[in-house]
């Protein structure tokens, strides 16, 4: 089963920021440039595959504290979010939220959603909930809607040694790309190439941040992200 509500993020949230100050983690950059990079690399896919954020209404599903969301505001044509705990919920204050009273299912109805963000939630997910959870996500996508997971890389070895510092991640199972794309064929979508990035500090992005691009395909960045998209009319 999937952790219940009440589970380690309700114990986390008030600690959370201080929890996540792993120093391998804080040398190569704060959270703020790690937030920033996700919202920056999803809104160049998106561009990429023709879908602008503008016309999208979106989902961040497991928001927690809703970092992306409040990077996200105003991008998009609506945004929303979900997540387990009540208490991570209580940061997001101004946004459109909703607690998962069931945490295999989302608290929205059928075809709810043009795109549904899942950033770093499914390695604290049991591998067999894991699909299951994934068919969830895609009945709440609307035909040619997109599911981007995005998700750290188990192949990168700094990556490796901060979720083993990290309390937050005692208990996490990271995933490949590869297991990542298979879910989300495993439920019906169509997985495009992942893209890797997280290669250079922040300190050193200004100069160096088109060579992170060129090596968007080479599967050795901190982290990856995944798109599967809900083919239909």
């Amino acid at each position: 089963m999937l952790p219940p509500p009440d589970s380690e993020f309700d114990r986390y949230a008030a600690s959370y920021g201080e929890l996540d100050r792993e120093p391998t983690r804080e040398w190569f950059a704060g959270a703020d440039f790690f937030h920033k990079r996700k919202i920056d690399v999803l809104l160049a896919m998106l561009a990429a595959l023709g879908r602008p954020a503008h016309a999208l209404d979106w989902l961040d599903f497991g928001c927690g504290q809703g970092h992306l969301l409040k990077l996200g505001a105003g991008r998009f044509s609506s945004s929303a979010g979900c997540d387990v705990s009540q208490e991570m919920l209580s940061a997001c204050r101004g946004l459109d939220v909703r607690l998962q009273t069931d945490p295999g299912a989302a608290p929205y109805p059928d075809a709810s959603f043009d795109l549904i963000t899942a950033v770093c939630v499914y390695h604290h997910v049991p591998p067999p909930d894991r699909p299951g959870l994934t068919r969830e996500i895609t009945r709440l996508l609307r035909p040619n809607g997109m599911f981007a997971l995005i998700e750290h890389n188990p192949f990168n070895p700094m990556t490796q040694l901060v979720v083993k510092r990290s309390p937050v991640d005692e208990n996490a199972i990271l995933l490949t790309a590869g297991e990542a794309a298979g879910l989300l064929r495993s439920a019906g979508l169509t997985a495009t190439p992942a893209n890797y990035f997280l290669y250079v500090p922040a300190a050193l992005f200004g100069m160096l941040g088109r060579i992170e691009s060129s090596l968007k395909r080479v599967p050795l960045g901190g982290q990856y992200i995944q798109i599967g998209v809900k083919r239909g009319n």
